[in-house]
């Protein structure tokens, strides 16, 4: 306006978002930022520039100057914003397969638990102590079905979650016939596949539930043999008596030490070049 008035200084608009937050460009996919780290923040947008009044150019020779600049408007650009959970590990199975009732078990979580599938519609996170003052962050993955890939069964707003785990522990009905959690941690093993060649690839641990109620022993040897036979280690637990947590939980603590060493060797090595 006239007589020297201008706008106050625009104020950053911050945006907060959770943590583990991916930042894509809509229109050309690309990711602008993956905000995995406690505190991080990025300019998306960078504001315009104010224009200038004749006053700016105001001089001892030219008291009255007839020159202005005008403004430019700042950037705009059409964001999507996907969250991925930051877990060590995750539980991945058909639905109840016993996943909940697991989390429940090893961890102060308290996620919704019935003898029907589909019981959780949202994963569920949970402490879990590992002795020696080490833990670790657990998410339980609401089941994965055929087709989980392809959106079947909100398969892709699950699948999402799995990306960022270190180790899964892939979860099976031990109570249910051989054929019938072979087919299933299969058909599992496949969705992984289809949503990403390299989820697949990840650490995975099979683990044997419901033993509580599993009668056949033969049935037991025959799911073990057949996940041996696909290249799993294999643990058998009950979720309800405990039978088997603690060994699990030592598995679980030796695994994860060791995709974490890679790492933190990493780390030491760059801060001693840097220093």
């Amino acid at each position: 306006m006239g007589s020297n008035k201008h706008g106050a200084d625009g104020e950053d608009l911050l945006l907060e978002v959770p943590l583990g937050t991916i930042v894509r460009d809509s229109e050309s996919g690309e990711v602008v930022v993956d905000l995995s780290g406690e505190g991080l923040a990025v300019i998306i947008a960078q504001g315009g520039r104010g224009g200038l009044g004749n006053e700016h150019f105001k001089s001892s020779t030219n008291r009255a100057p007839r020159r202005i600049t005008k403004g430019k408007p700042g950037e705009e650009r059409v964001l999507d914003l996907e969250l991925k959970l930051l877990a060590d590990v995750g539980l991945i199975g058909m639905p109840n397969a016993g996943k909940s009732t697991l989390i429940s078990r090893i961890s102060e979580s308290k996620p919704k638990i019935a003898d029907y599938p589909f019981t959780t519609l949202q994963p569920n996170l949970g402490v879990v102590g590992l002795g020696d003052y080490n833990s670790c962050v657990v998410a339980d993955i609401p089941g994965l079905i055929p087709g989980a890939s392809k959106g079947k069964g909100l398969g892709l707003e699950f699948l999402r979650h799995v990306e960022r785990c270190e180790l899964l522990l892939h979860l099976v009905d031990a109570s249910l016939p051989p054929e019938h959690g072979l087919t299933d941690f299969d058909a599992v093993t496949h969705e992984l596949f289809a949503f990403s060649p390299q989820l697949a690839k990840k650490h995975r641990l099979a683990v044997l539930t419901k033993l509580d109620v599993t009668e056949s022993r033969t049935h037991l040897l025959q799911l073990r043999e057949g996940l041996a036979e696909r290249g799993m280690e294999v643990h058998a637990i009950s979720a309800v008596s405990g039978l088997g947590l603690d060994e699990l939980l030592g598995k679980l603590s030796q695994m994860l030490k060791q995709t974490r060493e890679p790492e933190q060797d990493f780390i030491l090595t760059t801060q001693a070049k840097n220093s």
